[in-house]
């Protein structure tokens, strides 16, 4: 767990580079299960969990497979809270390290259960004497668990971080690392992405496909997103997202999940905005192989209305204009 390497997207030729923190490539594929042993380890040491007690978590999928993992390890049982939102992979990942799943919600629904799934959560505690809910959303270990994510950045962009961006949902990701890094010194300036139909920046309540980010209308914000570490908050919609995620896959080799591909947009689409020279990192929070049957089903996408070709030419421009960018510098530092 930990120690995922950095790639290189692009550059431009001021001398600013888009970088992704690959924290898809950690057990499970996601950057969760970072928080998940912070906050089992955290709950043991205070007595809150019990030897052979059950977890109890609503979950879209990436902490529940974290939870899922490392129950598995120190002798937990595990039950996730789920809805029919979340992408199956994860549910059959989940099933497959020993969870148990509980469904709520309608299975043709658009959007996430959120306010369902901490009912029965609830519910369940009630009524099982071992059980333990971390509840992800408040949770001040979910957030502490990604101080290992800061200094490893730290440790591998000594040079600073000027820009951090990911995808928001509970929150302790972005907020967590921010807080770290500008602990450790970097500027981090913070960047915040949610899908569109999300409610954490506000706006029009919607239905949304991207899995494991943004907020349903009704659900309470919890304690970990942190506006006073937001610099600033935007909204993705899902054909742009998984525009990038398709286009990173065929051109570039890179399998990512559509809340990555939101972050990933946002980072190609404001890099040049910033002074030269800037360092701006993307947090590749979830891999994309959990989404075959969705994000890179082209039936999937042209029956959900979600499929754009002309949306995937523009990802690949944006791309191709950060090297063009690079290569006139580059001509003009010859010529000179």
């Amino acid at each position: 767990m930990g120690n995922t390497p950095i790639l290189e997207l692009c550059n431009t030729g001021s001398g600013s580079r888009l970088l992704l923190k690959m924290d898809c490539l950690n057990p499970t594929g996601s950057v969760k299960v970072r928080m998940a042993l912070e906050m089992i380890v955290a709950a043991e040491i205070s007595g809150e969990l019990k030897p052979g007690g059950r977890i109890i978590e609503p979950t879209s999928g990436n902490t529940g497979l974290g939870l899922a993992f490392v129950a598995s390890q120190r002798g937990y049982k595990f039950t996730a809270i789920v809805d029919h939102h979340a992408a199956k992979d994860k549910l059959r990942s989940m099933q497959a390290l020993g969870a148990e799943l509980v469904f709520v919600g309608d299975k043709e629904s658009c959007v996430p259960s959120t306010i369902l799934r901490r009912a029965k959560a609830a519910e369940i505690v009630a009524e099982t004497s071992d059980a333990w809910w971390p509840d992800q959303h408040n949770n001040p270990n979910n957030p502490a668990g990604y101080w290992q994510l800061a200094y490893e950045l730290d440790e591998q962009i000594p040079e600073k971080v000027d820009v951090l961006v990911a995808a928001i949902g509970t929150g302790g990701t972005l907020c967590g690392t921010t807080e770290h890094l500008r602990k450790l010194g970097h500027t981090a300036e913070s960047l915040a992405v949610e899908p569109e139909g999300s409610i954490i920046f506000g706006g029009v309540p919607g239905a949304y496909k991207q899995s494991g980010a943004g907020a349903p209308s009704g659900f309470k914000i919890g304690n970990n997103v942190r506006y006073n570490l937001i610099d600033h908050g935007v909204k993705v919609s899902d054909v742009k997202a998984f525009a990038v995620a398709r286009v990173l896959a065929r051109e570039h080799g890179l399998m990512v999940g559509g809340t990555a591909g939101a972050a990933i947009y946002e980072g190609l689409r404001h890099l040049h905005e910033f002074q030269a020279g800037t360092t701006m990192v993307v947090i590749v929070c979830d891999a994309g192989e959990k989404y075959l049957d969705t994000i890179f089903d082209t039936d999937w996408l042209q029956k959900n209305h979600l499929y754009s070709e002309v949306m995937e030419r523009q990802v690949s421009r944006m791309l191709r204009a950060y090297g063009d960018s690079r290569a006139i510098a580059s001509s003009f530092e010859v010529a000179g």
